[in-house]
């Protein structure tokens, strides 16, 4: 099983992130990650789609969105040809004298503190999957209180192929 990434441009209406929602129950696929925000162009929003599956079943889900009426360009994002990232917070359980190990792990990964309190720690980081993979491993040797992750966004390298509507 592999997985791919899918940068949809859509049009910037209500029910779009529900037909694009509804194309993944329906057809029993599933979403790993999704991102949606405003384009530079407010008539347009980038959804940014992680699923897995074996070839065959990736081909038919990005064929099965560009038939959706609401989607006006879609493209691949391999790690080669795109900058891809995911945000996550992690909330550690931390005591006095375990802050500055924490605050090291931080370090290494470009991670920020983002917030400090009597027993935890607020890390911020934005990175690549296995980036952040890496840096939660190291925070579980503490006790995780909360993660949140934003999902995958990117955008594909260079000026070459940019859909402008």
């Amino acid at each position: 099983m592999q997985k791919r990434i899918f940068s949809l441009l859509v049009d910037n209406t209500a029910g779009v992130l529900s037909r694009v929602a509804g194309m993944f129950s329906r057809r029993g696929y599933n979403i790993d990650s999704l991102t949606v925000g405003e384009t530079a162009n407010p008539k347009f929003s980038r959804m940014t789609v992680m699923c897995s599956g074996d070839d065959r079943i990736l081909e038919q889900i990005e064929k099965q969105l560009a038939k959706l009426v609401d989607v006006r360009d879609i493209k691949v994002l391999t790690r080669d040809e795109s900058v891809v990232h995911e945000t996550i917070m992690v909330k550690v359980k931390v005591q006095p004298e375990q802050r500055e190990r924490v605050i090291s792990i931080a370090d290494i990964f470009r991670a920020k503190i983002v917030d400090v309190s009597k027993d935890s720690l607020i890390v911020e980081m934005t990175g690549s999957e296995t980036k952040l993979a890496a840096c939660v491993d190291l925070l579980k040797d503490y006790e995780i209180l909360e993660l949140a992750r934003t999902g995958m966004t990117g955008l594909s390298r260079g000026s070459d192929n940019i859909t402008f509507l």
